[in-house]
């Protein structure tokens, strides 16, 4: 029997727990492939056959799939297995493999395993345009190697992110689309980025936001929940995990010291 669980959805990507308790130690009948996606072993192993030929698949292994890919399970293991599954969008598979080979089968050393677990962390934080994206593609790209050609950094290109972050244009209103706004992988900006300015994107983008807090929070406003809203964050909750990782304090605790009637 298996069971998926949506874990994150996206217009662009989704993931989801899977959960196979199938024990059958013969091949399985041609499965064709409907997505363009990554999957990783959490727990357990089975055996897969696809484009790179038979391989057995467990926690230090994970495949890739592309749309028509004839694929065959066998599950000679008792206690079955535990995966996770990345289904890319189309357009972000090309974009994220624009000047990289697609490989079959990739080894998961440390840090792809680190990589893995810390996606799996942001699924579940409400930011999915940003922190979980900013994950998703660091997977991918981490998993698959490096890119070919076009690595070099570009510090214009950092300096333009920047500054779309600090306008809010409407580009930048995630890292996929943001970097479809200037012309490149999502994962060489996510790279890049954190290479010139020393933190990655996600954390810079929520300084940004925590500063609008301060301000607003200084002008005393109202209503959190509200404040939330305006800032892009998902709710009142996500304004709070942000502020308190980045300053210590929960904004309730700022508006007491940073409002009219802090002094």
């Amino acid at each position: 029997m298996r069971t998926a669980t949506p874990l994150l959805r996206h217009p662009d990507f989704r993931v989801a727990a899977v959960r196979c308790r199938d024990e059958h130690t013969p091949w399985s009948g041609p499965e064709p492939a409907t997505a363009y996606g990554l999957v990783l072993t959490r727990r357990g192993g089975f055996r897969r056959a696809g484009r790179g030929g038979p391989e057995f698949v467990d926690p230090t292994t994970a495949y890739l799939t592309v749309p028509g890919e004839e694929e065959r399970f066998a599950h000679p293991a008792a206690g079955g297995d535990d995966c996770t599954s990345v289904h890319l969008s189309e357009r972000l598979w090309r974009e994220l493999f624009a000047d990289r080979p697609v490989p079959a089968v990739v080894h998961v050393d440390a840090r792809v395993d680190l990589t893995h677990r810390l996606l799996l962390r942001a699924a579940g934080r409400g930011d999915p345009d940003f922190a979980a994206a900013e994950r998703l593609v660091r997977l991918v790209g981490t998993a698959t190697g490096p890119a070919t050609g076009g690595t070099g950094r570009s510090r214009r290109l950092v300096e333009r992110a920047r500054a779309a972050l600090h306008d809010g244009l409407p580009d930048a209103a995630g890292l996929v689309p943001l970097a479809r706004w200037l012309g490149v992988s999502p994962y060489r900006l996510s790279r890049e980025f954190q290479a010139l300015v020393g933190v990655p994107l996600t954390r810079y983008r929520n300084r940004l936001r925590v500063g609008r807090a301060l301000d607003r929070l200084e002008e005393g406003v109202d209503s959190l929940a509200g404040l939330a809203a305006e800032l892009g964050f998902a709710d009142q909750a996500h304004l709070t995990r942000t502020v308190r990782a980045q300053l210590g304090h929960t904004p309730r605790e700022l508006r007491r010291l940073l409002g009219p009637a802090g002094d």
